[in-house]
């Protein structure tokens, strides 16, 4: 299967949080080339910067942040340009009241032909019923 991962599900790769077993499982059947999992350029950035708040907040001791953003990263998965995406991205963000990175993805999920895997409920919510290949991980087997 083919999917476009959020940030938000590779960050319970590293960050134990509910259907952080989920998404390792996801993960490993990557890694066994079981399925294809596609991200936007703007997804190591939304990563980072994830994990930095974290620490920020208490979450997490620095320096865990580089280190965790390390082991997502070891996690080579295709990259798309998200300048050809940006125009989509912009009237999806205008027309469902949502944040342009998160439109990000929607958009290549919708060029792609496949579905956009998140861990982010309300993004579900708000843009699932619109775009059904917009999908939840808790949804997952």
């Amino acid at each position: 299967m083919r999917y476009v991962l959020d940030a938000s599900v590779a960050l319970k790769w590293v960050l134990t949080e509910p259907d952080s077993a989920k998404a390792q499982s996801l993960r490993d059947d990557f890694r066994r080339h079981l399925h294809e999992l596609l991200v936007p350029d703007v997804f190591s950035l939304e990563v980072a910067h994830a994990l930095t708040r974290a620490e920020r907040r208490g979450f997490l001791k620095a320096p865990q942040a580089i280190r965790l953003l390390a082991d997502v990263l070891s996690t080579p998965m295709p990259t798309h340009a998200n300048r050809p995406l940006l125009a989509r991205a912009v009237v999806l963000s205008s027309t469902m009241r949502c944040g342009v990175y998160d439109c990000l993805y929607v958009a290549l999920a919708e060029r792609e032909g496949c579905e956009f895997l998140t861990a982010d409920d309300k993004l579900v919510t708000n843009l699932g019923p619109q775009y059904p290949y917009v999908i939840s991980l808790a949804s997952m087997p």
